[in-house]
């Protein structure tokens, strides 16, 4: 997977997680509260992935 794929996903899964944190607070839901914030840092970690394939592409480049 390309990193602007790995950025694009990760930024649908930091969305989806936010929500879920949201909506599991309006509704007393620490399981959906939970729920959310693993997938919050599930799109973070993608995103991370997405940068760090981007410098190494840029450091072959060089």
């Amino acid at each position: 997977m390309g990193s602007t794929m790995d950025k694009a996903k990760g930024m649908g899964n930091e969305a989806v997680g936010n929500v879920k944190q949201g909506i599991g607070k309006m509704t007393d839901s620490e399981r959906l509260q939970a729920e959310g914030k693993a997938q919050e840092l599930k799109g973070e970690a993608q995103q991370a992935k997405g940068e760090i394939k981007d410098a190494v592409k840029k450091a072959g480049n060089l």
